[in-house]
């Protein structure tokens, strides 16, 4: 059967819309008659061709957090939360998340709370998400919740963003850096050993070295080529994988400049994530629970249960926090404040946002140290190539 769009007015003066599967448009104009919806247009649905891995099934953070923001704002406003989400759902660029808000919408329409509805996309809203929304329903504090959602969002967002630029940098130089040397041994090299075979040159080990490189790099440059990206592939898989995870997260932890950054990334996560979810109302074990899943890295992830074990055999937070001996004396003496004061939100905060600066002073120092060592390196490494060149004509010059 054909699929309608339509759209129309409820018994409260609000705008509704959706689709359904019926056999005509006298038959959904009937039955939305019956549900007390004053149509406005009903169209049918246009054929969509979809090709599946084209469609975008993904929501950017800084989405949500706009999202969450422009909900809040709309809420405050004292408006209706399914006109709300009309007005949400014409607004988002995203397709998909189009269609997530106005699935949601029909959800809420049909009786269901927000909570619930947005409980049906656990990859667009996450337990903490859908725990701090319905401690907001319950407590008639919707607006409040959804605007600390916000702040959290953009603060993760803030977050990625500096260590992308911390990471992006190295990656593009040293990546540029391969590319350039791949086609210098490829392209290059060879016109300068044809040469030296005519004239009969003597050549130095180094000299040889790179011409054997050059020879092995022409013949199998496809395989070269295959296996980078077939390497990359397999980062990519073992990555999704719970030992391949384990082996990246506890490798990030150990590196020499990188290591220091991710911790306090992780750090970063744990604090803010656990102060928003205490702030929202939300008990102690499952905010730990929800916490460790955000950290980004099994190693934290690992340390953050453990903990909470503890403190399901009653235990303090302060205490499984000390007897795990991973986590910094600072972050253990500000929590043992916070659980004495009775303010153990506020004292997270307060950690986290220190945490965020130690992270943007930290890229920049790394920044400011990876940018020498990185020019050092390539020019080494271009250098040697065109020295070991260079060195057959010096001995053939000597010779004359």
């Amino acid at each position: 059967m054909p699929i309608f769009i339509w759209k129309g007015k409820n018994r409260y003066g609000d705008i509704v819309q959706g689709q359904r599967v019926v056999s005509s448009e006298a038959v959904l104009s009937r039955t939305l008659e019956r549900e007390q919806i004053s149509v406005i247009k009903i169209e049918r649905k246009k054929l969509q061709i979809k090709i599946p891995f084209l469609q975008t099934r993904k929501v950017k953070l800084k989405d949500l957090a706009i999202y969450s923001r422009q909900l809040s704002v709309l809420i405050d406003a004292e408006l209706p939360i399914i006109q709300s989400l009309n007005i949400l759902a014409e607004q988002a660029k995203n397709k998909y998340f189009k269609q997530v808000i106005r699935e949601v919408r029909e959800d809420v329409e049909a009786g269901s709370t927000l909570n619930q509805a947005k409980r049906k996309f656990p990859h667009v809203f996450d337990d903490l998400y859908c725990n701090l929304v319905a401690s907001g329903e319950q407590s008639g504090t919707l607006d409040v919740m959804l605007r600390r959602l916000a702040e959290f969002l953009e603060k993760i967002v803030k977050l990625r963003s500096q260590v992308t630029q911390a990471m992006i940098y190295p990656v593009a130089i040293l990546s540029f850096a391969v590319i350039v040397v791949i086609f210098m041994m490829w392209k290059i090299i060879p016109v300068f050993a044809s040469i030296y075979q005519e004239l009969g040159a003597t050549l130095p080990f180094l000299t040889v070295a790179v011409l054997a490189v050059s020879h092995f790099v022409q013949k199998y440059i496809l395989l070269i080529f295959l296996g980078v990206i077939g390497l990359i592939f397999l980062v990519r898989h073992m990555r999704k994988t719970t030992p391949g995870r384990r082996v990246f997260d506890e490798t990030s932890l150990k590196l020499p400049l990188f290591g220091t950054l991710l911790e306090k990334v992780g750090l970063s996560r744990v604090t803010r994530t656990l102060s928003t979810l205490l702030s929202g109302g939300v008990p102690m074990l499952e905010s730990l629970r929800i916490t460790s899943k955000t950290s980004g890295n099994v190693v934290i992830e690992d340390h953050i249960m453990d903990a909470r074990r503890m403190v399901a055999e009653g235990k303090s937070l302060t205490e499984a926090f000390k007897e795990r001996k991973h986590f910094p004396f600072m972050l253990i003496q500000m929590i043992g404040v916070g659980e004495a004061t009775g303010r153990l939100d506020e004292m997270l905060a307060k950690l986290a946002d220190f945490y965020d600066e130690e992270v943007e002073a930290t890229v920049g120092a790394l920044l400011s140290i990876m940018e020498p060592i990185l020019l050092i390196v390539v020019g080494v490494l271009v250098g040697a190539i065109i020295i070991s060149m260079y060195l057959p004509i010096f001995n053939l010059i000597q010779q004359l």
